[in-house]
């Protein structure tokens, strides 16, 4: 059992930054996968970026390379996504999943959330004009 929580949501202006935190506790395997989604009203689930720590591999989404950046402090188990040069278009609920064993994400499906055993509630990212 992996427990995760997501921290760092909130309102910023276009162009601003935030740092959303993920922090997890449990079975937690340093070389497991972990994982950023979003979900906007009325849109689809959405994979941000995805690093599988173990592989040495990390992923972006086409729509934040180059804006957003993940980080891992792995002594407090928690993954950090950087983001910056934030639009209005990356304004969603951010959920962060995880899986300390991988067993089920080849490399090619860092984006398939349903392959994730461990999500966290979430947190809002709201980017005004």
């Amino acid at each position: 059992q992996v427990h995760v929580v997501e921290s760092g949501g909130g309102s910023v202006q276009v162009g601003g930054s935030l740092r959303l935190s993920c922090a997890t506790s449990g079975n937690v395997n340093p070389s497991g996968c972990m994982a950023w989604f979003r979900q906007a009203p009325g849109k689809e689930r959405e994979g941000v970026a995805a690093v599988f720590a173990g592989r040495g591999y990390t992923y972006y989404g086409d729509s934040v390379k180059g804006r957003f950046t993940l980080s891992q402090d792995n002594a407090k188990n928690i993954l950090y996504l950087q983001m910056n040069e934030l639009k209005p278009e990356d304004s969603a609920t951010y959920y962060c999943a995880a899986d300390p064993y991988c067993r089920r994400l080849a490399d090619d499906e860092w984006m398939i959330g349903s392959r994730y055993g461990y999500w966290g509630q979430g947190t809002q990212v709201t980017v005004s004009s």
